[in-house]
């Protein structure tokens, strides 16, 4: 039940220097959306790590056996993990991911700066409202045939599931409310990237994300042709470059 299982779902590592990066890959999908950003941060001396958040790069039937509070335990350690091997850590997610983000940021209030990637704080397909009564009568629904990327190679850069777990996207619901509560409390260095054409999440979640998050340095960056996987498509390498600038931008004053 997977899309191009010619992709590897497992975490991965990258060992650098003693920055690191915590890339926090999206619902239903694996590390490999992270690996060019991943790949360009560690190209220039910094430790990245990827994680495989719990339910994911199995089956849809394992993700709908996970709480949103897996996702957010799976993070903390994940984070715990990093800070063991690099005395400062950022953090940065895709979509589900920029969610578990904000809300490390939301619990960590001395971590450097965070990354939010095409946050899901608010999405575009108001069903996921009907899941928490519907996860009790069906266990998957189709995911849509049609493609908001605009790199046609894109697509062979996700390793994702080709159904919607509905179990699991109701605890995404939870994940995203309880985010959205803890916005005013993110108060250190936050990017936000997003694209209009992303047809995921709500037209207003990347503005309305950076409006709302508590952070008196913030940064929005906005696409003009990605889709809503910005790690992977056509400006992935803008995604990277807008990153690594954060990032030098965070640690030159305490380098």
């Amino acid at each position: 039940m997977t899309q191009h299982a010619h992709l590897d779902p497992a975490p991965f590592l990258l060992d650098g220097g003693p920055i690191g990066v915590l890339l926090i890959h999206g619902f239903t999908g694996a590390p490999p959306e992270m690996r060019l950003v991943g790949d360009y941060l560690h190209a220039r001396g910094l430790t990245v790590a990827a994680p495989l958040l719990p339910g994911h790069g199995t089956t849809p039937a394992d993700l709908n056996r996970c709480r949103w509070t897996d996702w957010t335990a799976a993070v903390e350690a994940a984070l715990a993990a990093l800070r063991s091997r690099c005395p400062t850590v950022f953090v940065g997610g895709l979509s589900m991911g920029s969610l578990l983000t904000l809300y490390l940021a939301g619990q960590h209030p001395d971590l450097p700066g965070v990354i939010a990637y095409s946050p899901a704080t608010w999405v575009a397909d108001r069903r996921i409202a009907l899941t928490p009564l519907a996860r009790y009568f069906v266990a998957t629904l189709p995911v849509s045939a049609e493609s908001d990327l605009a790199d046609p190679q894109a697509e062979l850069r996700f390793w994702c599931y080709d159904v919607q777990p509905v179990a699991a996207a109701a605890e995404l619901l939870t994940l995203m409310r309880q985010v959205r509560r803890l916005l005013p409390q993110v108060t250190c260095p936050l990017l936000v990237v997003y694209s209009p054409r992303d047809a995921a999440i709500h037209p207003a979640s990347g503005r309305r994300t950076f409006e709302r998050a508590g952070s008196p340095d913030k940064r929005l960056v906005r696409l003009e042709r990605s889709g809503h996987g910005i790690t992977a498509d056509i400006e992935w390498e803008t995604v990277a470059e807008q990153t690594y600038r954060f990032i030098r931008a965070h640690t030159e004053s305490t380098s």
